[in-house]
């Protein structure tokens, strides 16, 4: 076989790794990017949204069963894989029913229960992790779990980093001008 045909080949094996890993790799940036876009439309609403939260637990919990699916072999593993992660996510559901109650919705502003539902979600990703001794499934209930501090210190120095940006631009602008003028001095 030529070296051309070897590379070639090498690309094609390279190609169809990458596709292979972006595919068992997108469901996972996809619940972290709904979990996010949740909380950042709440705080833009400023109001829970109670169905969204539902909705994105009974997904993740079905993606959890869908991804350990494979690993279950028999009949009698894959009913108990059912069960265990059906009483995971009802508990799951059940506890951000009692955040969303009138009395208790009423203690917290609607950003704040989005950030705690979006705890709860970090919580039971991170536990159905734990139970399958999946990496991947803990490191995304990091990953939500780690979303909560960092989307409550963006929304607090969302300013601070406003005036930072407005900053840089001005300085470039400022500078654009001497920058050009050099260049064109430069060139012969």
């Amino acid at each position: 076989m030529s070296e051309a045909g070897l590379t070639k080949n090498a690309e094609d094996v390279a190609r169809g790794y990458r596709s292979i890993l972006l595919r068992q790799t997108l469901p996972y940036i996809a619940v972290l990017t709904l979990a996010v876009v949740g909380v950042a439309y709440t705080n833009i609403s400023h109001q829970p949204l109670t169905r969204y939260w539902e909705f994105l637990a009974l997904t993740t919990g079905v993606f959890c069963v869908v991804t350990e699916w494979g690993n279950a072999k028999d009949r009698p593993t894959r009913l108990r894989l059912l069960g265990t992660q059906a009483l995971h996510w009802v508990a799951i559901l059940v506890t951000m029913n009692i955040v969303l109650l009138s009395g208790v919705r009423q203690m917290l502003p609607a950003p704040a229960i989005s950030l705690v539902l979006l705890t709860l979600l970090a919580l039971g990703t991170f536990l159905a992790g734990v139970n399958f001794l999946s990496l991947r499934i803990s490191f995304l209930g990091l990953a939500l779990a780690l979303a909560v501090p960092a989307i409550a210190w963006f929304k607090q120095s969302a300013l601070f980093l406003v005036l930072a940006a407005m900053f840089v631009i001005g300085l470039g602008l400022a500078l654009w001008p001497r920058l050009t003028y050099k260049r064109a001095a430069d060139e012969p």
